[in-house]
């Protein structure tokens, strides 16, 4: 299921947008993978709302979701592992966050990855992915030397269509 790569994603604010990015470069200067090293135009924090493989016509149109911005909080540092480590920070769910997500979840119905489904989605935004487990303590060590929550919102939803290399604004 390598080939799934048609998501939908909230966009953020430019000051969450410019903090996020500021803890890409820290790791980045530590010599630790980052985000930071990923230069194509569309790499930009975000909050993944939906993976499938493929998106419905009213998805990509956007007729099958409406968005409104609204506030965001990114709390605390999060590692998921598997056969690499991914490093990220929370989002904590707000009631306009989650009836997102939801609405998300029933328009694109079936295509959607399990672990994207509400009540097993854990909303993020990345900071750095393919972590060793050693790179993995260095950069947590690193950002949890003064993480603070931050705050800001996200002002639009994007499709990425990872296949083709493009992306666009969602109604």
């Amino acid at each position: 299921m390598a080939s799934m790569v048609q998501s939908a994603e909230l966009l953020l604010d430019s000051g969450l947008d410019a903090a996020v990015r500021r803890e890409w470069a820290a790791l980045s200067e530590a010599g630790l993978p980052s985000q930071n090293r990923h230069r194509g135009e569309s790499n930009r924090p975000h909050i993944t709302v939906a993976v499938a493989s493929s998106m419905p016509v009213a998805v990509d149109d956007g007729d099958a979701v409406r968005f409104d911005p609204f506030d965001v909080r990114l709390g605390g540092l999060v590692v998921f592992g598997g056969r690499a480590i991914t490093l990220a920070r929370l989002v904590v769910p707000s009631s306009e966050l989650l009836d997102l997500h939801a609405r998300m979840h029933a328009a694109v119905g079936e295509r959607s990855l399990d672990h994207l489904a509400p009540g097993r989605w854990t909303p993020h935004v990345t900071v750095a992915r393919r972590l060793t487990p050693e790179e993995a303590g260095a950069a947590v060590r690193l950002l949890s030397a003064d993480v603070v929550d931050l705050v800001g919102s996200a002002v639009s939803l994007r499709r990425w269509d990872g296949e083709g290399k493009r992306e666009w604004r969602i109604g």
